[in-house]
């Protein structure tokens, strides 16, 4: 399967569950400003959406969408997901609030906001932290090891230390959690982020 990511978006979050899951995988990098592909394909030829992630899976189906990646790696590697009649649902719930609220409200931040713009969406983001940090079930979301929806928080919590948002201590412990484990170094040595654009 093949990975398309651009570093430090949100495929990241799909980059590390691969590597978590133990998926042999390829990694094929997009400027998203050019739309071309490290081996300078177009990469709208890929995808027509034109952003990461995108997974193309061995027997040639994609998969867009970062919920929909992550739902799917969590499918094909239960250790990712939660146990359970709801698990699959608590799972799911977690990836769409952190994409809808959390991801949502970083946009002024990367697409050039105004400063009061970009205030507001950090006083926002801080606020959805708080409402998670409230409901960790152990040293992760939903217990003592992550989930895919862990994975995707870690990114978010790396977008809120590279743009000074207020993060309370719980999340803070837990980005320092996944920032620990091998998987996650590798991802981010992988996409230049170690030691660079991401204090550890």
């Amino acid at each position: 399967m093949k990975l398309y990511y651009s570093p430090l978006a949100c495929s990241l979050a799909d980059h590390i569950a691969l590597r978590e899951a133990g998926f042999a995988f390829d990694l094929e990098r997009v400027d998203l400003k050019t739309h071309r592909t490290e081996t300078g394909r177009d990469f709208r030829e890929v995808s027509a959406k034109a952003y990461v992630p995108v997974l193309v899976l061995d027997g040639g189906e994609m998969i867009t969408e970062n919920v929909a990646v992550l739902d799917w790696i969590a499918g094909a590697a239960p250790a990712l997901s939660v146990e359970g009649e709801l698990g699959r649902t608590r799972v799911l719930e977690a990836l769409t609030f952190i994409t809808t609220e959390i991801h949502h409200a970083f946009k002024p931040m990367w697409h050039g906001g105004s400063v009061g713009e970009t205030a507001r969406a950090g006083v926002k983001v801080a606020a959805l932290f708080d409402l998670l940090a409230s409901s960790l079930k152990g040293d992760y979301l939903f217990s003592d090891r992550p989930s895919v929806a862990d994975c995707y928080l870690f990114v978010m919590l790396l977008w809120a230390e590279r743009f000074m948002v207020a993060t309370p201590e719980p999340l803070k412990a837990l980005r320092d959690r996944m920032l620990a484990r091998p998987t996650v170094r590798a991802s981010m040595a992988y996409e230049g982020l170690l030691p660079g654009d991401v204090a550890a």
